[in-house]
């Protein structure tokens, strides 16, 4: 009798250190959310060092205080492995994460097919991106595939060059010789949906260019080799 009251009694105080933890979460989500004024606050949740809280905004993380006076955006290493604890956070949240293929706005992008194109990869690129061009070069290697190229202009005179590239009478053509051959696109003015590009990227929390979307929805951010790219695409491929 006595163990069982015992154990009663330490559920209701582990119970309201609960409720407790949650009040503070949320009190402090409140006190976040105005700093970051239509963004979405994804997660938040106390760190085992120095009483700080994780903060999870798109891929970004960051630590706060409890009551939300200070915010330190930095890494947290572990002294002993000298290991990133929070580039280790940021790489977990970013593999998690996924995009329904179908979702993307597919209709505006610049399309590819190499040989039977049976494999699907979207990429929100900028013309202006230097890695993009990299990117462009490493396709280069992979066949079967259907690329869709996302027109993403967020660097300075971007917007543009995009335009220009969207406006042409075969935009394929003057997308690759920019991206290959840096042949500067000449057309007349027309409607673009680049707006609608941004605003989908944004959606979609795509911070950098490229960023790679494979058919199951996975991510990578930043350019990656032929290599990396067919496994990913394959793996994408089996799990369809």
């Amino acid at each position: 009798m006595a163990t069982r009251l015992r154990l009663f009694i330490s559920l209701l105080i582990l119970g309201a250190f609960s409720t407790i933890a949650c009040a503070d979460e949320e009190a402090l989500r409140k006190a976040i959310e105005p700093h970051f004024a239509g963004q979405k606050i994804d997660s938040i949740k106390k760190t085992p060092f120095m009483g700080l809280y994780e903060v999870v905004v798109g891929d970004e993380v960051f630590y706060t205080d409890d009551k939300a006076d200070y915010f330190f955006f930095g890494h947290v290493i572990d002294t002993k492995t000298r290991v990133s604890m929070t580039n280790e956070r940021i790489q977990e949240i970013k593999a998690a994460r996924r995009v329904p293929f179908d979702s993307l706005p597919l209709q505006y992008a610049i399309k590819a097919v190499k040989g039977d194109g049976s494999r699907k990869l979207a990429v929100y690129t900028d013309p202006n991106c230097p890695y993009c061009k990299q990117l462009e070069k490493e396709l280069l290697n992979i066949n079967n595939v259907t690329v869709y190229n996302l027109l993403y202009p967020v660097l300075r005179g971007s917007m543009e060059l995009s335009a220009k590239i969207w406006c042409s009478s075969n935009q394929l053509k003057a997308w690759e010789d920019f991206m290959l051959k840096s042949v500067a696109p000449s057309s007349k003015d027309c409607e673009t949906p680049l707006e609608t590009l941004v605003q989908s990227g944004r959606e979609n929390k795509v911070s950098g260019t490229p960023t790679l979307i494979f058919a199951d929805g996975s991510i990578v951010g930043g350019m990656i080799p032929a290599a990396a790219i067919e496994e990913k695409l394959d793996s994408a491929a089996k799990s369809k």
